[in-house]
């Protein structure tokens, strides 16, 4: 079987690089730019940084931000009407994974009418046309949703998120400034780090795994072992770092999948409006113990990107405990809680479990599992 690699056709990164979109949208022949970015954004004039962009160069725009931070069907569906009522013939993205999965949504509907539904997206959904042009330009440094050909909706009706993929959706071009990231406050940008560092862990062990996205992860572990913590201190260098970290990882899992963290993360922000970095970060090192007999050598490699020492005189009992312990430490460090005793209700756990099992990325995950090992998961974290 042949492994398959999708990327954007073009990323520019560094600070100041959001100079480009206008390079881009003019080489292109575009005329008015659809900018959807969530109110925050607005609020503290984040979206105005690229804005200024569009207007310096005479590119119009109208800005679409009926966006939640776990967008839903009904806010891809206004997005769709008011994309074609805006007469505009290109997207740009901004901000988290948020606006880019509401933004790749609308792209792919207006681009594939039959699927207005938005619910027969889920999964791998047979579209026949690219989503509308378009340009990302991320505000976390977590989702990597610019890079990747995944999106997550929010049925609110049944409770739950669907994943939906497809090459269609994704970017073509990503501008990765860490400029755009400055402005995260602590919590935010703790929780969307260990979001990265979440997909950068799952895609590494994820059954799909080979050779080139093995490369892509254990970099962006690297990458975050070394600059979370001060990304959160909001140092430069921390800020630079995670920019570059959370888009290799995202290189990475996008092609090959992730596992029960992201299934199981899913159910509670479907269910609580939980941020979902803190879901993954709360979740990674119980599931991580509970995967470690499907990984081979694999934890070694975690550890020693993390930083551990002495790997290499480790027993495999050794190593493994190592990686899920430093695991941990960064966790508590940039201040993420460590169970689920404050979110979860008891009565909830047989429906979350349930729903996890039935999620798109339970079937990567190294160790097969069960609704009833799902479910004990669960409830260790609680105790």
């Amino acid at each position: 079987m042949a492994n398959r690699i999708v990327l954007n056709t073009v990323s520019y990164h560094g600070k100041g690089a959001i100079a480009e979109i206008a390079t881009e949208i003019r080489a292109r022949g575009y005329k008015k730019a659809f900018v959807c970015s969530d109110p925050d954004l607005i609020k503290f004039q984040v979206t105005k940084k690229v804005t200024d962009v569009l207007e310096q160069a005479s590119i119009a725009y109208e800005i679409y931000s009926d966006i939640k931070p776990n967008p839903t069907i009904e806010n891809v569906q206004h997005g769709v009407a008011a994309f074609h009522a805006s007469g505009a013939d290109c997207i740009v993205a901004i901000g988290g994974g948020s606006s880019m999965d509401t933004a790749k949504a609308i792209g792919i509907i207006a681009e594939n009418p039959e699927f207005a539904d938005v619910r027969s997206l889920e999964g791998v959904a047979p579209t026949k046309n690219h989503a509308v042009f378009t340009i990302a330009v991320p505000t976390t440094a977590g989702t990597a949703a610019e890079v990747t050909i995944n999106y997550v909706i929010t049925d609110v009706e049944k409770k739950r998120k669907f994943v939906c993929v497809d090459t269609h959706d994704i970017p073509e071009i990503a501008v990765i400034d860490p400029d755009m990231m400055a402005s995260m406050p602590k919590g935010l940008t703790a929780a969307t780090g260990m979001d990265a560092l979440t997909h950068a862990i799952e895609g590494y062990i994820t059954k799909g795994a080979w050779e080139m996205t093995d490369m892509f992860h254990l970099k962006a572990i690297e990458l975050i072992a070394e600059h979370l913590r001060g990304a959160v201190n909001n140092t430069p260098e921390g800020r630079e770092g995670m920019a570059l970290a959370q888009y290799v990882a995202g290189m990475g899992f996008s092609n090959v999948g992730l596992g029960i963290v992201h299934s199981m993360a899913h159910g509670l922000g479907a269910l609580y409006d939980t941020p979902h970095g803190v879901a993954n970060a709360i979740l990674l090192p119980t599931i991580m113990e509970y995967n470690a007999p499907a990984t081979g050598d694999k934890y070694k490699k975690i550890a020693a990107a993390m930083g551990v020492k002495g790997v290499e005189t480790m027993t495999q009992e050794e190593y493994r405990k190592a990686a899920v312990d430093a695991v941990r430490q960064l966790s508590a460090d940039v201040g993420i809680p460590a169970d689920l005793k404050d979110i979860v209700k008891r009565e909830d756990v047989d429906f979350l479990a349930e729903s996890a099992y039935a999620d798109a990325c339970r079937p990567g995950n190294p160790r097969d599992t069960s609704v009833e090992e799902i479910k004990a998961l669960y409830l260790k974290l609680m105790e």
